[in-house]
């Protein structure tokens, strides 16, 4: 079974996605490891832009079960409102009417188990896409991404991991930001989580909630410092007096940064961030072993 291993961030900006790419790089040149990378980030992925010319393997459409109420058939008895954890069905008895609310609705047919007129059914709906890419020959790139106007990013992200091959050695979820749903559904089965943050006030503060996050679902995690150099010893100071493992430092470059803003970050890397990645593969790989 392969080793999955999520990549998170309490906060945007703090290099999440320049770690995910570059480990799938690193650990991609380990003695041809099968790999893949799924960008979970689907309201906003880029991880294909670090890959120019990877191949195109496929795209596919995401669709959902939207219930639809039959008013012909329906005699407004309210029971599918009563059984709508989310608060999605509007029944106006009076008005003869009946809807759902499709931004609401989460497609958990709870409305069709509770009609006993068959007046509901389900009509497929478009939440998304995914796109296969292949960088390298036993490399995989998986992008999910959110229809716009949709707020389904968690059926798209369990749709988008499904997709994982399950013969590879390891995988990678690069996570959304933040501490919500989405983000709980990329890393609630991971074997291993590196939380992403930066030395400052705001990188600190966010860093606290994914910590919080992770110690309630009781998965295994350390910290990987980026831009480290800037900021203060806020941070330091939190992760010494928690006891909580930092897995590396990458320095901040400016050199570096300019490399991020033309999408090369793979090409020409100094050789303190190689060697600040490399310790990284290195801790990846020895927990891989022990699993």
């Amino acid at each position: 079974m392969s080793f999955r291993i999520a990549i998170a961030s309490g906060k945007g900006g703090t290099g999440k996605t320049t770690v995910s790419v570059n480990l799938y790089h690193f650990l991609a040149a380990n003695d041809g490891l099968r790999i893949s990378l799924l960008d979970c980030d689907v309201e906003e992925p880029n991880d294909a832009i670090f890959f120019p010319d990877a191949s195109l393997v496929k795209e596919v459409e995401i669709f959902r079960d939207l219930p639809v109420i039959d008013t012909d058939k329906c005699t407004f008895c309210r029971r599918c409102v009563e059984y709508c954890e989310f608060n999605a069905i509007v029944v106006i008895p009076p008005a003869n009417y009946a809807e759902v609310n499709a931004s609401l609705c989460h497609s958990c047919g709870a409305c069709i188990v509770a009609c006993n007129e068959s007046a509901i059914t389900e009509r497929k709906e478009t939440i998304g896409k995914m796109t296969s890419f292949r960088p390298e020959r036993n490399m995989n790139l998986i992008e999910g991404r959110l229809k716009i106007g949709s707020s389904m990013q968690t059926m798209v992200i369990k749709e988008l991991k499904k997709s994982a091959p399950a013969d590879d050695d390891i995988t990678l979820f690069d996570a959304p930001p933040g501490t919500s749903c989405p983000v709980v559904e990329t890393i609630h089965d991971a074997d291993y989580v590196i939380l992403v943050t930066e030395p400052t006030l705001f990188g600190l503060h966010d860093l606290k909630l994914m910590v919080e996050l992770l110690e309630e679902m009781d998965k295994e995690f350390g910290v990987v410092i980026n831009k480290a150099g800037l900021g203060d010893q806020s941070l330091y100071d939190y992760l010494q007096s928690n006891q909580l493992e930092v897995l590396g430092e990458i320095p901040f470059s400016q050199e570096y940064a300019g490399l991020y803003a033309k999408g090369d970050i793979l090409n020409k890397i100094p050789q303190e961030i190689k060697n600040s990645y490399q310790s990284i593969v290195e801790a990846m790989e020895l927990r891989r072993s022990k699993k």
